[in-house]
């Protein structure tokens, strides 16, 4: 999970040499997403989110997902900066985001916290783009069990304003 996390640093230092830009118009995303927990669960599922740039590198996300597995589902709201560039065909980007997860089954419930930091990279610079992949690291709260080794990764459709 170090390396993700310096992956996800080395994204986000690398988004910085972008200031020359003009600043992006917002961007709504939704894919596929699949989970997997370091207990074992995996999940697939659905990811949703908006980014709202407020400098030509830096922006506030909104991210919104629900995944799946054999007996339960674990949904997330999470909200953070996002920096990214923006030049030709690629645009690479990485984020932490922070919020709130429900994990649930048939009878029972749970909620929590949830944080994510990771980045990706987005294909294309017309009002579609593809994202070709999304990876992020996962912790997640739930009434004093921390379950910390999680992984995420989307792909999908983006489109811009």
């Amino acid at each position: 999970m170090r390396k993700l996390v310096g992956f996800a640093s080395l994204l986000c230092l690398f988004s910085m040499l972008s200031l020359a830009q003009e600043t992006p118009k917002p961007e709504v995303y939704a894919g596929y997403q699949f989970t997997s927990t370091d207990g074992g669960w995996h999940g697939n599922g659905w990811n949703t989110g908006a980014n709202l740039y407020i400098l030509k590198w830096l922006g506030a996300t909104g991210d919104f997902s629900g995944v799946y597995g054999s007996s339960s589902s674990l949904y997330t709201y999470t909200f953070g900066p996002t920096v990214s560039t923006h030049k030709h065909n690629v645009s690479p980007f990485g984020h932490a985001l922070f919020g709130g997860a429900h994990v649930g089954g048939p009878g029972w419930g749970d909620s929590g916290m949830a944080m994510m930091f990771g980045g990706g990279v987005d294909l294309g610079r017309q009002k579609f783009a593809l994202r070709a992949f999304q990876v992020d690291w996962m912790a997640l709260r739930f009434n004093g069990f921390t379950d910390k080794n999680n992984l995420r990764v989307n792909t999908g459709l983006m489109y811009r304003f």
